[in-house]
């Protein structure tokens, strides 16, 4: 049996490479740290968090990063064990101590006979020779391989510029405000949610706009702003009636529980997953922080009660588009032996990174022996956040995303309605059992 090469050494390519091994495949995990630093990490540790310790909920029956928190566990995650042995008082978080989590993920890799780490710069793409590569490289690609990736795949498929607006979960807006429609009726007529603002709501935006607290970036981050995606507070600093005649236009539309009265101005979210479970403000990247983005955009007619599956910023990043490069079980399209994990492929967070080394470690020894295996299924927190990164996300609007209930397929409910916390319990209940049902499946050897 051939090798696998891992580039990378933060938590994806750790948990690759853990998986990998214990599946009997001898691993080869690259990392170009202490010959080549990067902006952001301060020591040579494999596995170093480099800006939170948290590992935020541990709520396995109410919270999607829980649940997966818990799946990863069930599949013997070499992060999830490290973090559980070296966590701290958090409340209801799983936070560790940063230097004890990455020494112990490091020493167990290092122990690991069929594991061997070399620290080198992988300068451009894998080797012809290497007949299994995992590209776990991280939001900080060093760039001769960054270009290198981009010039490969032959379109601009790695960002390094993120203008993100917030997602909202659809089951959290008030519809007896909102309507569906698109502008002029285009499309199918109804592929926009729209929320209605009057002059004097409108004002009151553009003034907590203007005022709200701005997060601003580290030197080496940088926000190069482009004309075609400003955060919305700059586009209001330009002139108050700016969003109005911009991502704001009330054109085009008719607001079905006020017909007569024409609104000022009109918020726009657009669908922003297959399954119609989470929708995008359009236009509203933004660099306000998170608390101030929640305030404010709650002021919004229907968005009272909102709640976010994620929220926006503008901040430096690299990753690929993974809904059109990669295939289900994470092999870049045109060069399968290529597989690629962790936050590169558009997830975000330190427990999601992990995840998707998890399933790239398992699906790579799989297929360097000679077998294959069944990806996780879609009802579960890690098939759910797989699906996402590989084509459950519109390609065209592809940003990173933490996982969340609102990438799971809708669970069958008779009866009256269950919402909130019961609904969320629902969700986790039946990941469970599908979970049990594929490891059976798996230990049963169907593939």
């Amino acid at each position: 049996m051939s090798e696998i090469h891992i580039i990378g050494g933060g938590l994806a390519g750790c948990e690759a490479a853990w998986q990998a091994a214990k599946a009997g495949m001898d691993v080869v995990l690259h990392e170009m740290r202490p010959h080549r630093r990067t902006e952001a990490h301060g020591s040579d540790r494999l596995a170093e968090l480099v800006c939170s310790n948290s590992f935020r909920s541990d709520d396995a029956d109410h919270n999607a990063v829980g649940l997966l928190h818990e799946e990863m566990r069930r599949l013997d995650s070499l992060i999830l064990t490290s973090a559980d042995c070296h966590k701290v008082p958090a409340g209801g978080a799983l936070a560790v101590d940063r230097d004890g989590f990455s020494e112990a993920v490091q020493s167990q890799l290092l122990a690991h006979p069929r594991i061997t780490l070399v620290r080198e710069e992988v300068a451009g793409l894998p080797p012809d020779d290497w007949a299994h590569a995992i590209i776990a490289t991280g939001p900080l690609t060093s760039p001769p391989l960054a270009e290198a990736i981009r010039a490969y795949t032959g379109e601009n498929s790695l960002s390094f510029f993120d203008a993100i607006a917030p997602i909202v979960h659809k089951d959290s807006i008030d519809f007896s405000k909102a309507w569906f429609q698109s502008r002029y009726d285009k499309g199918d007529g109804t592929d926009y949610i729209n929320l209605p603002l009057d002059r004097a709501q409108y004002d009151a935006f553009i003034d907590a706009l203007l005022a709200g607290e701005k997060h601003m970036p580290k030197d080496w981050e940088g926000t190069p702003y482009f004309e075609g995606c400003l955060p919305i507070e700059v586009m209001a600093e330009r002139g108050r009636n700016t969003l109005a005649f911009g991502p704001m236009k009330p054109v085009g539309l008719t607001n079905p529980h006020n017909p007569t009265v024409k609104p000022f101005a009109i918020v726009q979210l657009r669908q922003d997953n297959a399954l119609g479970t989470l929708y995008n403000i359009v236009g509203f990247q933004t660099k306000l922080k998170h608390g101030e983005q929640v305030r404010i955009f709650r002021t919004l007619p229907g968005l009272e009660n909102a709640e976010f599956a994620r929220l926006g910023g503008m901040h430096r990043n690299s990753f690929i588009n993974s809904p059109r490069l990669l295939d289900s079980s994470l092999r870049l399209k045109i060069r399968p032996n290529w597989r690629f994990a962790g936050q590169i492929t558009g997830c975000e967070g330190y427990v999601e990174s992990a995840a998707i080394g998890l399933l790239a470690g398992r699906f790579a020894a799989a297929e360097a022996m000679g077998t294959s295996l069944k990806p996780p299924p879609i009802t579960t927190s890690i098939g759910a956040l797989l699906h996402h990164v590989t084509g459950g996300a519109n390609a065209e609007t592809f940003q990173p995303m933490n996982v969340n209930f609102g990438l799971f397929p809708e669970p069958v409910q008779t009866g009256k309605r269950l919402k909130g916390r019961d609904r969320k319990t629902l969700y986790s209940q039946r990941a469970r059992v599908d979970l049990a049902n594929w490891l059976s499946e798996l230990a049963e050897g169907v593939t």
